[in-house]
């Protein structure tokens, strides 16, 4: 029989009640437990295993910052291309009619951010309505002819 060391040790609270819920639901002691995740952490291929896992979340988040970079580019196009247009085809209006045009365009800008607040509150959104639209048309789902 091996012998073993008795060692003190201190733990965060929360730590602890993960320790013995293990423990329990393990039907072992608390000290396998501790023995078990220590002699894990300082195995050889404990670092190899820490790497792989440090490895797949960050080719993960990787993918989604790419993505994260098309839909923001799709944006600032979608933005600039709006703003351009809005800027050429709208004509100045005379003085007499600016305060009418104030106060429809605060009703309209009231109406967009509820209509936006929907749209955020459901998880719809415009770049994935754009996808999907994109996506059937090149399937030919949404030919005209």
């Amino acid at each position: 029989m091996q012998t073993k060391t008795r060692m003190n040790v201190y733990f965060d609270p929360d730590l602890l009640k993960k320790v013995e819920a293990l423990a329990l639901r393990r039907n072992i002691s608390k000290s396998a437990v501790i023995e078990a995740a220590v002699a894990s952490f300082l195995s050889a291929d404990a670092s190899e295993r820490l790497e792989a896992v440090f490895a797949r979340r960050m080719d993960r988040i990787g993918r989604q910052i790419e993505g994260m970079d098309e839909d923001l580019a799709i944006l600032g196009e979608t933005l600039s291309l709006f703003i351009r247009f809005w800027l050429t085809v709208t004509p100045p209006l005379p003085d007499s009619a600016q305060a009418s045009a104030r106060a429809k365009g605060t009703e309209r800008f009231d109406g967009f951010l509820q209509t936006l607040g929907r749209k955020l509150a459901t998880g719809d959104r415009f770049l994935k309505d754009l996808s999907r639209d994109i996506d059937s048309r090149r399937n030919g789902a949404g030919d005209l002819e």
